[in-house]
Parts: C-alpha cells; sequence; structure tokens
C-alpha cells in the first residue's frame, strides 16, 4: 500500500517536461511544470529582460500557440552564445515544448511560420586553416600583379 502511494507521488512530480533548444554555441534547457503561465529566463522573468528585439524573439512561439500554455511555468537555463543567439534557442525549446504539450495542429503551425522554431540549424563557423589560422579558414596573402 505504501509504495502505490509513492508511485502516485512520482507520478505527480514528473509531469515536467524538459526540451532543448540549440543555436550556433547558445543552448537552451526548458523546464514545463504545472503552474500559472510564468515565463524565466535564468531566473529573470520575461517581462523584464530589457532588449525589445529579443524579448518578442522568444515570446513568437507564446503567441502562435493561443493560451494552451498559460497552464504551465517555463523556466528556461540558457547558455553560451550572443544575446539573438540564447534567444532563438530560447524560442526553439519553448515551441517544442508546447508542441509536447499541445500537440494537434500546432506544430504545422510553426513549421508553417518558421521551420527553425523545431528544427536546429545545423550551420557552423568553418574551422581556420593552418598557415595563416588568425586570419580565418579561406584568407591567403595578397597577391601583387607587379
Amino acid at each position: 500500500m505504501v509504495e502505490k502511494k509513492s508511485a502516485a507521488k512520482k507520478n505527480k512530480k514528473s509531469k515536467a517536461i524538459n526540451t532543448v533548444g540549440k543555436r550556433k554555441r547558445a543552448v537552451a534547457r526548458a523546464t514545463f511544470k504545472p503552474g500559472r503561465g510564468v515565463i524565466k529566463i535564468n531566473r529573470v522573468p520575461l517581462d523584464l529582460i530589457n532588449n525589445e528585439v529579443v524579448r518578442m524573439k522568444i515570446s513568437e512561439p507564446l503567441a502562435l500557440a493561443g493560451d494552451g500554455w498559460k497552464r504551465y511555468d517555463i523556466m528556461l537555463n540558457v547558455q553560451g552564445g550572443g544575446h539573438m543567439g540564447q534567444a532563438d534557442a530560447s524560442r526553439q525549446a519553448i515551441a517544442k515544448g508546447i508542441v509536447k504539450l499541445i500537440g494537434g495542429d500546432i506544430k504545422k503551425r510553426y513549421l508553417e511560420y518558421d521551420k527553425y522554431m523545431l528544427v536546429a540549424d545545423s550551420r557552423r563557423t568553418e574551422p581556420h586553416k593552418p598557415p595563416r589560422s588568425s586570419q580565418g579558414p579561406r584568407r591567403a596573402k595578397q597577391k601583387s600583379k607587379r
């Protein structure tokens, strides 16, 4: 009897959904838990982020999803990259989580709007080559015609 109660408690705690979003060097890990619709990025509420463009970029999947996500608190941990890379990674993690939670036609809606909401961008910088590694991967010495 005691084992059944502890199993039920574990099932209640396991309602959290974890997703990952990546963009360039930025990695965002999102945790969705039942709550009141609070969104925090590195423990800072979304409303307190100063950059308006970044805030709007992160909230795009929320606007497309409607009100279904407001029953969950979203906690994001973002590391690496720059401001926009982190914003895109956060956006992707949120979109993936909402697709897991709500399902239905929301995935099609995201893919029609922007496929990078659900699919990681595979482009990476080219590694620098040995002779002039400080200048870049394809930089060569300037040629003189005279």
